[in-house]
């Protein structure tokens, strides 16, 4: 056992890593000289087969050849244009690749390689006023820590110190923190971009940290439903401390919540369990609900039996899905078509050939956000 240790080390330091190479047509071609090492692999995030291939750099491990000297090597099929998460797989070790830029939070890191879309750059930083993302801590007494949030502010805010806008809280994914909007889903360019053209009404955007543990907990894995504590920080203080902090119109007319993956399933439950506080919700990749969850009597406090309190309050509850997610978008499909029969309104919008990774999301927002806080330019 020692001495499979000692060569894991060895072969861990003796490893020459090279930046991944992303090919005119899509594919990647990956490196790594490690002469001591018996096998060496890329990993996708959610790639494996138990996750359904939810990832558009592949639905499986790579493993990679080594010729003579020590260079281990392959080039994968074309990839699904977007950001994607891997791992370096070494003798059954996952390392990250240092070559490349990491994203997560403290549950977990994995490096990026971005696919670019041909003739898709609305996601791209432009020739356009830029806004701002400011970090904002604040105390929370629920869990007893200081906790983080990123707050986009557009262009104008500063320039228009009586003016006040309306809010969309923007949730991250499992296995993600509050930089993940940001760093992997370009949602401040996005809606530079977006506002720039007059497409969206100029809005502050919140990306809160979507865990809550308390001291001597660990942090919370994805579950559904959310815990408890996420829930009450998200009503009880986030909301309160943004509106008292910034120049917000602290009306649920003006306040919109959307998230994506995990961050899908605390909009759900707390937006739908909170309908005086908001008058949109963003379902972004939303795992299909079975039958215990998703039930038109019981779920969500009943409120799938009020269907004309619920068309009435939500201006717009937007769902999204990639045709790659496979059970995602044909479960979501299908709880949409029973919410329909009760007559519940919403709006569903497919992504063709994204899966369940940062295209699907970026495209999302892309859609979501025009559509936001139209019901209010009346008033």
């Amino acid at each position: 056992m020692q001495e499979t240790f000692d060569m894991n080390k060895q072969a861990h330091m003796r490893m020459e890593k090279y930046p991944p190479m992303v090919n005119l047509d899509g594919s990647v071609t990956f490196k790594l000289k490690a002469p001591l090492a018996h096998s060496v692999q890329i990993e996708p995030l959610n790639g494996q087969p138990e996750n359904n291939g939810y990832n558009g750099l592949g639905r499986g491990i790579y493993d990679l050849t080594r010729d003579d000297s020590g260079m281990w090597s392959i080039t994968t099929p074309p990839a699904v244009p977007g950001l994607h998460t891997y791992w370096l797989v070494v003798d059954g070790v996952r390392v990250n690749d240092t070559t490349s830029k990491t994203y997560g939070s403290q549950i977990m890191q994995a490096c990026g390689v971005e696919i670019p879309e041909p003739g898709v750059n609305f996601y791209d930083i432009k020739n356009v006023p830029h806004g701002e993302v400011r970090m904002k801590w604040y105390y929370s007494k629920i869990t007893n820590m200081w906790r983080r949030a990123y707050v986009y502010f557009p262009a104008e805010y500063d320039a228009n110190p009586e003016k006040r806008y309306p809010v969309l809280i923007l949730r991250h994914g499992g296995g993600e923190d509050e930089t993940g909007w940001v760093e992997q889903g370009r949602a401040n360019f996005i809606l530079d971009n977006l506002i720039a053209e007059n497409k969206a009404v100029p809005m502050i955007v919140v990306m809160d940290w979507g865990q809550a543990p308390v001291p001597g907990m660990r942090v919370h894995i994805p579950s559904t439903p959310p815990p408890q504590e996420i829930i009450d920080i998200t009503i009880n203080e986030l909301i309160p401390m943004i509106d008292a902090s910034y120049r917000t119109i602290p009306d649920r007319e003006y306040r919109a919540m959307a998230g994506l993956s995990m961050g899908s399933v605390q909009t759900l439950y707390i937006g739908l369990q909170n309908l005086d506080y908001f008058s949109a919700l963003g379902i972004f990749s939303r795992r299909p609900m079975d039958e215990n969850e998703f039930n038109l009597e019981h779920s969500f406090g009943g409120v799938f039996q009020r269907p004309e309190e619920l068309n009435r309050k939500l201006h717009l509850f937007w769902w999204g899905a990639g045709t790659a997610e496979e059970g995602i978008y044909y479960g979501v499909k299908k709880n949409l078509s029973e919410l329909a029969s009760v007559g519940i309104n919403s709006v569903f919008v497919e992504f063709p050939g994204t899966a369940h990774e940062w295209q699907t999301w970026r495209k999302s927002l892309h859609d979501f956000a025009p559509r936001l806080f139209r019901w209010t330019e009346a008033k």
